[in-house]
């Protein structure tokens, strides 16, 4: 993973957008907007503008991701990048990042925050949603209960998570495996010894959770689905584009049941 810093005159504006939500969110995320090269765009940006005037091919591309920390008296925000080589439009941008480097941001948004009337916390991802899990994590008071099951590659990808709750963690090795096959996370929750009392969990992460994890909590520990955040950051062989048409096909399947 690789971390970017964010700041500039632009950073103000972000703020007031951030303070609106109250700051009520630790997966507060914005959509990175990706802008192809030797096209000049309108200052300043207006992606209806853009679409309206200018070839498809010049349409940026933009991608969701989490903010890991914001920093207002320095006016800096982070962003974590997961980085698969040369794979993917937002990868190889961080990877390559240098100071000075402009990024348009859209947003903030945001719709978990940890529960501090909950007996205990559960959090389950991968890399994707490894920030979310920090910040969720980081956000508890001391005396809070958690457990977190977090896939990586392997050990070197293990970081080091800033919290004074009292936090059981187990990191999942996938080894070669490529990301999003295997099936560690939920043979691991499954297996652990589900704590008594009740549990707030947060699932982020490749869309198989949804069918795995997902099911387990709501269904086999009876955890009320308004204590349960899931949702999947990414699917294994498509891009984002194709997966927000994945997403809306199934939110179309469960409002229409029985459609082919």
């Amino acid at each position: 993973m690789r971390r970017v810093v964010f700041g500039g005159d632009g950073f103000a504006e972000f703020q007031s957008r951030h303070l609106a939500l109250s700051g009520s969110f630790t997966d507060e995320y914005v959509k990175l907007v990706f802008l192809a090269e030797g096209y000049t765009y309108p200052e300043p940006l207006d992606l209806d503008v853009v679409r309206e005037t200018m070839p498809h091919e010049a349409w940026p591309v933009l991608r969701t991701y989490t903010i890991r920390w914001i920093d207002p008296e320095a006016q800096e925000l982070a962003i974590d990048f997961v980085v698969h080589g040369d794979e993917g439009v937002a990868g190889p941008w961080a990877a390559h990042a240098e100071p000075g480097d402009l990024m348009h941001l859209r947003g903030p948004n945001g719709a978990y925050a940890p529960d501090a009337s909950a007996d205990w916390h559960l959090f389950v991802g991968d890399e994707a949603g490894l920030p979310a899990i920090c910040a969720g994590l980081e956000a508890l008071p001391a005396g809070a209960r958690a457990v977190a099951f977090i896939e990586v590659e392997g050990p070197g990808d293990e970081i080091a998570i800033a919290t004074v709750a009292e936090l059981e963690i187990h990191w999942l090795h996938r080894g070669d495996a490529p990301a999003g096959t295997t099936t560690l996370l939920d043979d691991a929750v499954r297996a652990w010894d589900w704590w008594p009392g009740r549990a707030q969990a947060f699932i982020h992460g490749e869309s198989a959770l949804l069918k795995s994890v997902r099911p387990y909590v709501l269904n086999d520990r009876a955890v009320a689905r308004a204590d349960v955040s899931v949702s999947a950051y990414w699917r294994r062989g498509t891009t984002e584009e194709g997966f927000r048409e994945w997403k809306s096909a199934q939110k179309d399947a469960v409002m229409r049941p029985g459609a082919s």
